[in-house]
Order: C-alpha cells, then sequence, then structure tokens
C-alpha cells in the first residue's frame, strides 16, 4: 500500500501523486472548515489502483491451486463486497466533514476505542504489505510471456473444488483488497468528491481484471503445482523470468521506507509528543530489525499472506466500515434491506477471519 503525508495520529491525509497543478489548496468549506484538495479524476483514479495493486498477485494461483476452480466465485464475492464497503467508508466521509482519516471514522463511531483499533489494525497492515500498479502489470506480462513464448504452455492441470484448501484460497483472494485505509485520502485529495464513487468503480474494475487474469492465467500454466509465489515456478533462464523476479524483488526495496512511515509516526507521537532524533533514529533501527526478523522466522510467503488476508484485511476492509458505517448512520436501529445486508458481510466476514486465521496459523505452525 502506498502511503501518503500523515497526520499526527500517522493516518494517511493527502493524495498520493500530485504533479501538473495538482496540490492540497486550503478550501474551506462553509459549515466545516476543513480542506479540500484538486487534484483530478484520472490522477485518483491511478493513485487508488496503485492502492490496491501488490504483491497478493503472486499468489493467486497458488490460491486458486489451494481451494479449486470454485475459490474464484469468492474472490468476486470478495471484490464485490470490498467494492460496496469503500462506498460505505465514502458515506462516512460524506456525513461529517470533519472526518479526514481512517481512524478518525473509528473515533467518530466508537470513540478513542475505535480510533486505536483502526490505527492498530491499519498500521500493521502497513506493516506487513507492499505493493505497485506498475509491478503488478510488468508480472501479468512476464508471465504471458512465458507461457506463450517461453515454451511453458498453458498445460495445468486443476480441480474443480478443493475443500481442505479454501479457507487458505479465500483468505489469499481478501489480502489482494486491503487499501480501505487510503480511500479517506484519496477522497479528500479530490477536487470533485461526488465523483469518488466513479473513481471506485474504475479502480475496483481494473484490479479485480488484473488479478483475475493472473490467477486464471498461473493456474492454466502450472495447475496444482502452482507455488506461493507463481515467480517460483518460472524457468529462471527465461528473459520473462527475470523480468518478473526483478520487478518483484525492487518493487519492496522502493515502498518500503514510504510504508512504514505512518507506523513509525504513530510510534513516536505514542511515545512522546517530540520525539528526539535518537528516539527516531532507535524506532526505525528497531523495525528494519524487526521486519528481517519476521521474514527469516516465517519464510511461508502464501501462509503469511493468507494470515494477514484473513486476520487484518478481512477486518479492515470489511468487517470495520461496515460496523463503523452502522454506527455513524444509525442504519441499525431500523430494518432494511441495507441492514440485513451489511449484517451478513459482517457474519461472513467474521467467518472468513475465524476460519481463515486459525487455518493460517496452523499451516505456519506446521512448516516452522
Amino acid at each position: 500500500m502506498k502511503a501518503g503525508v500523515e497526520d499526527g495520529n500517522g493516518a494517511i491525509v493527502v493524495p498520493l501523486l500530485i504533479g501538473n497543478g495538482d496540490e492540497i489548496i486550503d478550501h474551506k468549506d462553509n459549515d466545516h472548515g476543513f480542506v479540500s484538495g484538486s487534484t483530478s479524476f484520472f490522477k485518483t483514479c491511478f493513485n487508488s489502483v496503485n492502492a490496491l495493486s501488490g504483491v497478493g498477485i503472486l499468489s493467486l494461483p497458488h490460491a486458486v491451486s489451494s481451494g479449486g476452480w470454485l475459490s474464484l466465485i469468492f474472490f468476486f464475492l470478495i471484490a464485490a463486497s470490498t467494492y460496496y464497503t469503500a462506498l460505505l467508508i465514502q458515506r462516512c466521509l460524506d456525513m461529517d466533514k470533519n472526518i479526514r482519516s481512517y481512524s478518525d471514522i473509528g473515533g467518530r463511531s466508537f470513540g478513542s476505542k475505535g480510533r486505536a483499533i483502526i490505527s492498530i489494525a491499519t498500521n500493521i497492515e502497513l506493516y506487513l504489505v507492499a505493493t505497485g500498479v506498475m509491478a503488478s502489470f510488468v508480472l501479468i506480462g512476464s508471465v504471458l510471456w512465458a507461457a506463450v513464448f517461453d515454451g511453458i504452455g498453458f498445460h495445468g492441470k486443476g480441480t474443480f473444488v478443493n475443500l481442505k484448501g479454501f479457507p487458505i484460497a479465500v483468505s489469499l483472494h481478501a489480502f489482494c483488497y486491503c487499501a480501505h485505509p487510503v480511500f479517506p485520502a484519496l477522497y479528500n485529495s479530490m477536487k470533485d468528491q461526488k465523483k469518488f464513487s466513479k473513481v471506485m468503480l474504475v479502480c475496483f474494475l481494473v484490479i479485480t481484471t488484473s488479478y483475475a487474469s493472473m490467477a486464471v492465467l498461473g493456474y492454466l500454466m502450472f495447475g496444482s503445482k502452482a507455488e506461493s509465489q507463481v515467480t517460483l515456478n518460472l524457468p529462471t533462464s527465461k528473459t520473462s523470468s527475470k523480468v518478473a523476479i526483478y520487478t518483484t524483488l525492487v518493487n519492496p526495496f522502493a515502498k518500503y521506507a514510504l510504508m512504514l512511515k505512518p507506523v513509525i509516526s504513530a510510534l513516536e507521537n505514542h511515545l512522546t509528543s517530540s520525539p528526539s532524533r535518537g528516539l527516531s533514529v532507535l524506532i526505525r533501527t528497531g523495525l528494519v530489525l524487526s521486519t528481517i526478523m519476521v521474514a527469516v522466522a516465517i519464510p511461508f510467503f502464501g501462509y503469511l499472506m493468507s494470515l494477514v488476508g484473513a486476520f487484518l484485511s478481512v477486518t479492515a476492509s470489511i468487517i470495520l466500515p461496515c460496523v463503523c458505517f452502522l454506527k455513524i448512520s444509525g442504519i441499525y436501529r431500523r430494518f432494511g434491506f441495507e441492514m440485513v445486508l451489511i449484517w451478513v458481510i459482517v457474519l461472513v466476514g467474521g467467518v472468513i477471519l475465524v476460519v481463515g486465521t486459525y487455518t493460517a496459523l496452523e499451516e505456519i505452525i506446521e512448516h516452522l
């Protein structure tokens, strides 16, 4: 997830891409006195796609391999659910213009405890996730080239459904849609915020098409032999494979510091109001060492991503937007179709969270 500049609580509050006259300007709302942006529709679309594009694309063939072709139904259901919850976030922002970040939504809904829960969930998510829109398209192109021109072909044998691997598959699908904490920043950066729902539609159509293409392409190529990262299946001697592998390697290096910045700011502001240089260096060093330790201790890409997907992505992108919207809007007080729909999404998200987290932890412990 590509981070922007954050406020004192570590929340992302400004647009991710600014240029050619698009900047944060001081437009004061007469009723609320908030600062709005002037980012164009197309740049907001790019930023949204960039926020959702990430390393999850590498695990999608393995996800289908784990759950079978039928797991793709859940992939599209998760895509539809997270698109809907993104719109719920927009509606929360529309109802109270003093809300400027995802943490603010939690604070507006459930006070300081709600703010703390959302801040913790989103900062841990930033700590574990690295993304990039161009990297995703380069990877798809490289894998397709390997299939068509490098002799791999589409000979993988797959299954229709594998119930044992279904929880891992669904968790990996959920991991791909984990950019909701940045959506308030994108909304606030827009010149015409009424078009944000159209931005989300374009974003989710592009991302879902991209992810589904990689899932189907990789599974047709490697079938049940698909590795946790599709690049592990590619022949290392081929140019297309090298492009895919190097893209995968360069992307986290390019975004590592940017992703951890909100986490660092949150820690610094929690520990002291004016952190010293020594404390800042200590925090940064500690975070770098801790991520290295996590990578060494849990070298199972697929299972780690499924754990993040089930526990953090489902929480931050499905459950919390629904619960916060119910609280802010007051819709939970009256029976209706939308209230039932939201509670169904929360219930299904809860099942994915519990079953997916348990299964991922079980697999990680088994392979340690």
